[in-house]
């Protein structure tokens, strides 16, 4: 569903500066004999992907939690990485482009890890034929985001390969960050009791690339999310920093992946609200009509993020208050089931 189908190595470990060499390798659980479009959909296939084949090979013996970023100590010095790709058909839709997507995508990965987007290096990888103006409207795209993001672009690589070899453009993007003070992202640290926050509508984005495309047959005024959370982010650690247990933005696999992957990952269970889900009609309908569900449709601008209770009035009111928050909700809860996600409807 989603347009990120990058390349799921983008899910960062903490990095242990002790491990300077891995002599010997843990074993491989990674078994698939192909890999398949499954793999790169951001659900079960993905993660099993990462765990089972990149984490135990790439990161060392005993990596730390997957996320969005990695944070590293140089010299004393903790700073933030993380590394995105972007691919999406067609380049530009309503909303949005490529171009700008790999900004906002990349400062978000950094946002919800709990750091603010200092530089930003990307990578082009054109085919062959692409017309100049296209190329050209793209990198304004990404220039525009990133002056609006407020993130500095300082460097970058292209490539070009056979016509026929691409899907006209691939951007690939390396993120740095620094951390916002007083935030600690750590699914570990989600307790029973918590409160699940989400700030705005979900699944405009998967939507509209597949009114984009061509491939549903309705029309709607329906525009893709893509933005940059970051004042978002910086309005709930301002409001409610130290209540502030995890964060993600739920791109592939939506909603409903991002929080099966924090239950697994913290051992409790969720209990989301399906009437306090802001989900526009539009998406609602294309949903029906397709037999999807908005919990599993690709987002570009919003977040997830799992609060203490006793911050969570705060919270609200905070994103209620910044820009493009309005639409701010306390979706669910923390309860003590084990590694589940439920659906709770009204009453």
């Amino acid at each position: 569903m989603s347009d990120r189908e990058e390349d799921e190595l983008s899910g960062a470990t903490s990095v242990n500066p002790a491990v300077s060499s891995y002599a010997e390798f843990p074993p491989i659980r990674f078994r698939d004999s192909q890999i398949e479009m499954a793999h790169g959909a951001g659900g079960k296939a993905s993660r099993k992907l990462v765990e089972g084949l990149f984490a135990p090979l790439l990161f060392g013996p005993a990596p730390g939690p997957l996320g969005d970023a990695a944070v590293v100590d140089i010299n004393g010095a903790k700073i933030a990485i993380t590394a995105d790709s972007f691919v999406v058909k067609p380049l530009s839709f309503p909303g949005g482009s490529i171009g700008e997507l790999a900004v906002n995508g990349t400062v978000n990965d950094l946002a919800v890890s709990g750091a603010r987007a200092e530089a930003l290096v990307c990578t082009y990888i054109l085919e062959a034929g692409l017309p100049s103006e296209i190329l050209e409207a793209e990198v304004r795209a990404m220039a525009n985001a990133a002056r609006k993001a407020g993130v500095r672009i300082t460097g970058g690589d292209t490539k070009v390969v056979e016509h026929g070899k691409a899907d006209r453009m691939y951007i690939s993007t390396t993120g740095i960050g620094t951390p916002i003070r007083g935030v600690k992202v750590d699914p570990h640290s989600v307790r029973a009791g918590d409160k699940v926050l989400l700030s705005g509508p979900i699944g405009d984005h998967g939507i509209t690339i597949l009114l984009a495309r061509g491939e549903l047959d309705m029309e709607a005024d329906l525009r893709s999310d893509t933005r940059s959370v970051l004042p978002l982010v910086e309005a709930l650690a301002s409001a409610a920093g130290p209540g502030i247990r995890w964060m993600r933005d739920p791109t592939r696999g939506g909603t409903a992946t991002s929080l099966n992957e924090l239950a697994r990952d913290c051992g409790l269970g969720i209990v989301l609200r399906e009437e306090k889900i802001p989900v526009r009609d539009a998406v609602r309908g294309a949903c029906e009509l397709l037999g999807l569900d908005p919990l599993h449709i690709a987002n570009e601008g919003q977040f997830l993020a799992v609060v203490s209770p006793e911050y969570a009035d705060a919270a609200i009111n905070a994103l209620s208050l910044a820009p493009g928050g309005s639409e701010a909700q306390v979706i669910g809860e923390v309860r003590e089931q084990r590694n589940e996600l439920h659906r709770a409807a009204q009453g």
